[in-house]
């Protein structure tokens, strides 16, 4: 099983014809991903992907004519929270977001909508999710490199796109496979929380233990572990805190990662986490072995 993407997942990518979408949704369907159709506005009638794809004007029209379910956004940042909130309005239920740099004051009123249409947003400025798959069976949304991945029973939840990718490969360097992939993004407002991942993880009964990967910046870690304390009692669970050493006020790579005041600070994030029973690593490759050690057992 898995959270958010699988083989069921019908893919439209808004802004296929673009430089960055076209290779991205080239690598997306290279790892098993149903790419169903692809929007850009003015270009409907053409094919995308090498022309296995087509492409509408509109959304709608191409879940009208697809059945697409699934949204991955690589519009630019000045049209993508008007294409976040297309998607919502045309039934697409789970949407991904990769772009960054949107205004907070745009994703305001685009999550909004998202949330008035009753869809899950992921992002923006996330690197997506995978949901590794063996035999070309696996699915992947966004820029995640699918070489990295291994198909396991862990979960991954994080803020940050690079340290994904290198607690991920240490992981599958010990032999601890993923059931599911996920990054949320590091902007000030996004569309799925810490909480709300675990929440899900919490719900697929393939998952066996969690992997949380937060950084300073905001209180989504220490709302997250006030409720895996109370729900997650029978996972192991092992987390990552960025920034330990970032000089307050000072922006540190994510639009959201900064520290203000008593706000944000990774020692508070820390300890929230130990206090929920996750066992804190002080590096990324530190987390296979303390899997082992919370409690994880490899199958």
């Amino acid at each position: 099983m898995s959270i958010l993407v699988d083989q069921h997942t019908r893919l439209v990518v808004q802004g296929l014809t673009g430089r960055e979408g076209g290779f991205h949704a080239g690598q997306m369907a290279a790892y098993g991903t149903k790419i169903v159709a692809g929007v850009t506005p003015g270009r409907g009638g053409e094919l995308g992907l090498d022309g296995t794809v087509p492409v509408f004007d509109t959304v709608r029209e191409a879940v009208e004519k697809t059945g697409a379910n699934t949204s991955c956004i690589f519009v630019p940042a000045a049209g993508a929270a008007d294409a976040i909130a297309e998607a919502a309005a045309s039934g697409i239920k789970t949407i991904f977001c990769i772009t960054e740099g949107i205004p907070v004051h745009d994703m305001v009123g685009a999550l909004a909508i998202v949330q008035q249409h009753g869809a899950r947003l992921i992002g923006p400025n996330c690197p997506g999710a995978t949901t590794p798959g063996v035999n070309g069976l696996g699915a992947k949304i966004g820029i995640i490199p699918a070489s990295i991945h291994l198909p396991g029973d862990v979960g991954v939840v994080s803020r940050s796109g690079t340290l994904t990718y290198e607690a991920v490969q240490s992981m599958t360097d010990a032999g601890i496979g993923q059931s599911t992939c996920l990054g949320i993004g590091g902007d000030p407002i996004i569309g799925t929380t810490f909480r709300d991942a675990l929440e899900l993880f919490a719900a697929d009964s393939a998952t066996r233990a969690l992997v949380l990967i937060g950084e300073i910046g905001g209180s989504a870690e220490e709302e997250a572990a006030a409720w895996a304390g109370e729900h997650l009692k029978h996972l192991p669970r092992v987390a990552f805190i960025a920034g330990r050493a970032a000089p307050e006020g000072r922006r540190m790579g994510h639009a959201g990662a900064i520290v203000s005041g008593a706000s944000g600070r990774a020692i508070d994030k820390i300890a929230a986490l130990e206090a929920a029973g996750f066992k804190v690593a002080a590096s990324p490759t530190e987390l296979p072995r303390l899997l082992i050690e919370a409690g994880y057992t490899k199958r």
